[in-house]
């Protein structure tokens, strides 16, 4: 094993479930503002995500760990939940803990790591008590409210987890949550994501943009896709365009197929009238960033889902169309102005900046 050499810079380890792109879209939002902040910092990133999507978030270098410490949720697609084969890969890691536990607990103290982020893999607190650093965790749900609702053959890992979480230094608690009571000591922020990185008159002018910002509408579902999406129903708005990130979307006159894998979602949301999604934190959250209605689709067999839908209903201009209707109807919701929000008050923006701070301030202590 190759030791880092530090030079007394910080090393932060940052651990991300690699189920979508979530939550590695998150965690990597807050290592770029370490890195903003005290650029000499080495990262150490730690998911099965792909090393290109972090690229894409994380302006300086890093250390890529492509290792899994849990599972989310396996899924097809953004929709398709396999929970026979997720709660067989649980107790799989459950099980082989001890041996997951020692070798990280070797490559933590080898390198020195002087804290560690996690979004938000259980089994990453007992490894930092055991390896002598502070563990810091942060999302807007745990993976124990996730299985809670999937019966009583999960109660054993639901269990683990809270006890996994219990041993957890401190939570930065993410807008659009639910209580987390699992974790001692919590920290509210604001929301995370990135910001574009291109102008909009450069984007207009590469993809051919043409349409006003209401009739330009962003397609994403997160980095599982989404099978079967209806395109058929664009042919009813050729004056209009769609953006995605779709590579096996049609060659339609009214779609740009965004294939590159350096252009993220956020940087074409400044383009666009509304982002139509599917529920997820990482998405939303980019989008109300920059004050962009946020049409989603529903989705009532994961818990986090209600809390985001309640977000959007809250705090962004919105409309929620039942998933019937986005795979079967005609789309005459984006005839439709979206609703106001229900609270005239923004979220704070600032939740990736306030977390690497707060990181940089325990290190230097």
């Amino acid at each position: 094993m190759t030791q880092v050499t530090t030079n007394n810079r910080p090393i932060i380890y940052l651990a991300a479930t690699g189920h979508g792109f979530g939550h590695a879209v998150r965690i990597s939002t807050v290592a770029d503002a370490i890195l903003k902040l005290r650029p000499d910092t080495l990262l150490i990133m730690v998911t099965t995500a792909p090393r290109w999507l972090l690229e894409s978030y994380i302006s300086g270098d890093f250390i890529y760990r492509p290792l899994a410490f849990d599972v989310g949720v396996i899924q097809s697609d953004s929709f398709k939940m396999d929970k026979v084969a997720t709660l067989n890969k649980m107790q799989e890691i459950y099980e082989k803990r001890q041996a997951l536990m020692a070798a990280e607990i070797n490559f933590i103290k080898t390198n020195q790591v002087d804290l560690i982020l996690a979004d938000i893999p259980p089994l990453m607190a007992p490894i930092a008590q055991l390896a002598g650093v502070r563990c810091y965790m942060m999302s807007n749900f745990g993976w124990d409210f996730i299985y809670e609702g999937w019966g009583e053959e999960w109660q054993g890992i639901v269990n683990w987890i809270k006890d996994c979480y219990q041993q957890c230094d401190r939570l930065f608690r993410l807008p659009m949550a639910e209580p987390m009571n699992a974790f001692n000591s919590i920290t509210d922020v604001g929301l995370t994501g990135g910001n574009p990185r291109y102008t909009m008159d450069d984007l207009k002018d590469k993809f051919n943009l043409r349409a006003s910002p209401k009739k330009t509408i962003l397609l994403t579902f997160g980095g599982l896709g989404l099978q079967q999406i209806p395109y058929d129903n664009l042919a009813q708005f050729s004056d209009w365009q769609f953006i995605t990130f779709d590579r096996n979307a049609p060659q339609l006159n009214n779609i740009i197929k965004i294939t590159e894998p350096f252009y993220r979602p956020v940087d074409f949301m400044p383009l666009c009238g509304r982002v139509i999604s599917k529920p997820g934190f990482s998405t939303f959250a980019e989008a109300m960033r920059l004050e962009i209605p946020v049409v989603s689709l529903t989705r009532n067999d994961f818990a986090e889902a209600a809390l985001l839908l309640e977000g959007i209903e809250n705090y962004s201009e919105h409309q929620i169309i039942e998933t019937e209707g986005f795979f079967q109807g005609n789309w005459d919701f984006l005839k439709q102005d979206p609703n106001p929000p229900k609270i005239r008050k923004s979220l704070s923006k600032d939740g990736a900046e306030v977390i690497a701070q707060a990181i940089l301030d325990q290190v230097n202590n």
